[in-house]
């Protein structure tokens, strides 16, 4: 949860289909620490079991304006914006936060359903795929103890994807 509003509206949508919710947010090098302060205010009006912020330090890489030190571009048109990928993006990002999110999921014993904030969007690098999520969510019935066991059938529900 990055505490914008797609995250939010996502979370609100778990919590209207009466999950119980546990709310998982990354201080991963961004400049910008307000979304880790909003996600904690979503976090608790909307009343989550737990909301964890996970230290993971994505700067270790480089490559992006949101953890390094190039700077953010700003005024783009939405032409500019529909083409390439943006130096806003962080390598592989999505796929390191969904994978904490599993990690977690395991211990807290969640082994249907995984709410995830995705969004179809114009760099669709950035955004992961349909395809993407499916393949992931066969991965991790393969890569977890309760998957090897014949316990989990995850889904990862992306209800803002399409």
């Amino acid at each position: 949860m990055s505490g914008g509003l797609d995250s939010a509206t996502v979370l609100a949508i778990a919590r209207s289909q009466e999950y119980e919710l546990y709310a998982l947010s990354f201080s991963y090098g961004q400049r910008h620490i307000v979304e880790l302060e909003a996600a904690s205010r979503v976090a608790a009006s909307i009343g989550v079991a737990s909301h964890r912020i996970a230290a993971i330090d994505l700067r270790v890489f480089g490559g992006s304006a949101l953890t390094g030190d190039i700077d953010v571009p700003k005024g783009r048109t939405t032409g500019e914006m529909a083409h390439g990928i943006p130096i806003t993006y962080v390598p592989a990002r999505n796929t390191i936060f969904l994978a904490f999110a599993l990690a977690w999921a395991e211990v807290l014993g969640i082994e249907r359903h995984l709410h995830w904030c995705e969004r179809a969007g114009l760099q669709r690098v950035s955004r992961l795929p349909p395809e993407f999520i499916e393949a992931f969510e066969k991965m991790a019935n393969l890569a977890t103890k309760a998957g090897v066991e014949g316990r989990q059938a995850l889904k990862i529900h992306t209800p803002l994807m399409r």
